[in-house]
């Protein structure tokens, strides 16, 4: 199976993308996975149901670890693993926070075609959803979403360095000062 296509750099603030507007943007430089994870925990805080968070990113990027600090930060019941090979997994909150379901669109060919049968839109009201690779896949969901873009370097590197990309879309975002989570 190929891999997905390389992630593209999100639209610059107040750029029109497929008629929706980005509101904000933020950068972030990781320089190691439990930076990732932290960075998770700290956007755990913005977060709430019904919110969309798509991550994109090579392989080995940290979009699995930053995903395990958003449980962390959540307080979600069960480790955050990888859902590689059953798709979606849902942590119930061991509070009075929402669930996350944590999709791993990777072997996800067709759009929302395919997606509809995870019920995601049922879901979305009541939780947090993170869909590793779902560029392309579930932007159709909400018109507000947070697309998460992490870049490293490939290749034979053991270069631990990631630059992170927040980029909110919609309504939902456009007061949120993801700026503060560089903090």
């Amino acid at each position: 199976m190929e891999a997905p296509a390389a992630p593209h750099s999100p639209a610059e603030p107040g750029a029109v993308t497929a008629e929706i507007t980005v509101e904000t943007t933020a950068e972030i430089t990781v320089d190691s996975p439990e930076q990732m994870k932290e960075l998770g925990r700290r956007l755990a805080k913005l977060l709430r149901a019904g919110d969309l968070v798509m991550l994109t990113g090579e392989l080995g990027a940290g979009k699995t670890t930053l995903t395990r600090g958003l449980g962390e930060g959540l307080g979600v019941r069960g480790a955050v693993t990888s859902p590689t090979f059953v798709i979606a997994r849902v942590h119930p909150p061991l509070g009075e926070g929402p669930p996350l379901v944590h999709v791993d669109a990777y072997r996800l060919g067709g759009g929302l075609d395919e997606m509809e049968d995870l019920d995601l839109d049922v879901s979305l009201s009541d939780s947090v959803i993170v869909v590793e690779w779902g560029e392309g896949k579930v932007e159709e969901l909400t018109d507000d979403r947070l697309h998460v873009l992490i870049h490293r370097a490939v290749g034979d590197t053991t270069d631990e360095v990631r630059h992170v990309v927040l980029a909110g879309v919609g309504e939902r975002w456009a007061s949120v000062d993801l700026g503060a989570l560089s903090a």
